[in-house]
């Protein structure tokens, strides 16, 4: 009898094994047909995005790398409407914007058009083509998404909004701890806070620039901002 109780307790996990097979198979079976479906579906979801990438995706930024070559040299010669509009012949940053909104040179585009606009004095478009420049990740990048933000703050200062500048100049002083933008912008920020008459916020920017960037430009240049404002406590 302990021996039959036995061989049964030992058989049992292969029982439960058998079991379980069993009704996997009858699942299959009786869902083979959706079990095909949600695996082609998978098939082409994955295709799909390989295929995007290698077939649309990487093709249209090459493309709109040769595109933007001619619009950054006008750019870097100063003709910043002609970089903007294009020379008749090669497109300039605005077709690009448009043609390659979601490539990485059309987001870059964005940038230098909103950089020709404040040049040209047009200070409106130039926030909003800044505005539309997506920041991006990687060490060379910090100087570019500082600069953007920066000339965010510096048109919305030419606007007569001050205010509203300040943000900006706070987000340039913090996209990237490095001792050429950071107290560069945070030059800007004390300025702003000063016009603003928000002094101790502008005696702190200014003094972060001399004890924790000494070696920066600025360094020798907030002593003059540091003296008038302790003149006027």
């Amino acid at each position: 009898m302990a021996t039959k109780k036995k061989q049964q307790e030992e058989l049992a996990p292969e029982q439960e094994i058998q079991n379980a097979l069993s009704k996997t198979e009858k699942f299959i079976e009786e869902n083979t047909k959706t079990l095909i479906i949600a695996l082609a579906a998978i098939v082409i979801i994955v295709g799909g995005v390989f295929g995007y990438k290698y077939l649309v995706s990487e093709p249209r930024a090459e493309k709109a790398a040769a595109a933007i070559f001619v619009a950054e040299q006008l750019f870097n010669q100063g003709e910043y409407q002609q970089a903007l509009d294009g020379d008749g012949v090669n497109a300039g940053f605005l077709s690009i914007i448009a043609d390659y909104a979601s490539t990485p040179q059309g987001n870059i585009a964005n940038h230098y058009a909103g950089v020709c606009y404040y040049k040209l004095g047009d200070y409106q478009n130039a926030i909003s083509y800044l505005k539309k420049y997506s920041t991006t990740k990687g060490q060379p990048n910090i100087i570019i998404n500082a600069q953007n933000a920066g000339l965010i703050g510096d048109a919305m200062v030419q606007s007569g909004d001050v205010q509203g500048a300040v943000a900006y100049f706070q987000t340039a002083v913090e996209c990237g701890d490095n001792v050429l933008t950071t107290p560069y912008y945070l030059k800007k920020l004390g300025m702003a806070y000063e016009s603003l008459g928000k002094l101790d916020e502008a005696k702190s920017a200014f003094e972060r620039i001399y004890y924790e960037y000494p070696t920066s430009m600025e360094a020798n240049e907030v002593l003059k901002f540091l003296g008038s404002i302790e003149a006027t406590e």
